[in-house]
């Protein structure tokens, strides 16, 4: 019995997915829930990310581990299949607050995971 291409490609990519490293940890602020104006991102300390930006009619979703930092910069996904979140200002507190800002999209922490920053 042949399995469908199609098939084989998703059983590969979710085989892979579960296969994040956890996050540096110079990078550990990173971690937490993070939202914007129509941006939701959460970052688990174990490196992986979900993602997702409605932007007028479109809406745009990104489930997949980190495959490396790159500067301020993460990169996403899997195996060749991959995404660049440009970081323009790390995470940083304001008034007690983190935030940092992501594809232009200024984002506040809502919530830390145990072991990384308050």
């Amino acid at each position: 019995m042949r399995m469908p291409i199609a098939a084989l490609l998703l059983s590969i990519g979710l085989a892979l997915a579960g296969c994040s490293e956890p996050i540096p940890p110079e990078k550990l602020a990173y971690a937490g829930e993070w939202r914007g104006e129509n941006v939701h991102l959460v970052i688990t300390p174990e490196g992986s990310v979900q993602y997702e930006r409605r932007d007028g009619a479109a809406n745009i979703s990104v489930s997949a581990p980190i495959q490396r930092f790159e500067g301020d910069n993460f990169v996403v996904g899997v195996g060749p299949f991959n995404t660049t979140f440009v970081v323009s200002k790390p995470p940083h507190l304001v008034d007690g607050q983190y935030r940092m800002v992501v594809d232009g999209v200024e984002l506040t922490r809502t919530r830390a995971f145990e072991g990384t920053r308050a």
